[in-house]
């Protein structure tokens, strides 16, 4: 079975980026958020349970209604945490499936994701690689990104927390450290 590492840090600080460089380096990476869409569009059993929880509106003749339930659980904390008591297990089970599944490249499977501790992804992983860029660079990566405020950031940024895992290891991406050679030394560290 393969080892599974996680990736992951705070809004802005190029998860994103170090999981493509994995892919392009040959290994997949379990995309959390795309996942978790994707579950939410085509699971009979999330589906029937978003449902529940939240009216028949929030699947349209065009699937999963997203504006309508954004609307209903980021107004209301509540609902955020039910909806995220009815997604993160069927993200956890599906990235068991995965793992068993899937051939690594040299052994490893990687899974990025912005709610590690939330998730309760943080029990099936082996290894964490944290993201880290400086405040300032990431509010400015997000507002260039989605267009929102800068103070729509610092919300983000301040809800998030820490990324503080025992044994974590760092990739700084700053833009003056250079991602290959932190990902190579990591890579090397995870496969001895």
């Amino acid at each position: 079975m393969a080892r599974l590492i996680a990736i992951t840090g705070g809004i802005g600080s190029g998860k994103s980026i170090v999981a493509q460089l994995l892919r392009v380096m040959g290994y997949e990476v379990y995309d959390c958020d795309s996942r978790a869409k994707e579950l939410m569009a085509s699971s009979p059993e999330l589906r029937r349970d978003l449902i529940a929880a939240f009216g028949a509106d929030v699947y349209t003749d065009g699937g999963l209604n997203r504006p309508y339930l954004a609307a209903r659980v980021f107004a209301d904390v509540a609902a955020l945490a039910h909806l995220n008591s009815i997604v993160h297990p069927a993200v956890v089970a599906d990235i068991k499936r995965c793992r068993s599944t899937t051939k690594p490249h040299r052994g490893l499977l990687f899974v990025e994701t912005a709610v590690l501790r939330e998730s309760g992804v943080e029990r099936l992983v082996d290894g964490v690689i944290v993201v880290t860029a400086p405040t300032e660079l990431r509010i400015a990566r997000v507002m260039s990104r989605n267009g929102a405020t800068r103070e729509q950031v610092e919300a983000r940024i301040a809800a998030q927390g820490d990324f503080l895992f025992p044994d974590s290891r760092e990739i700084v991406n700053d833009e003056h450290h250079a991602l290959i050679p932190q990902l190579r030394e990591l890579l090397n560290h995870y496969t001895c």
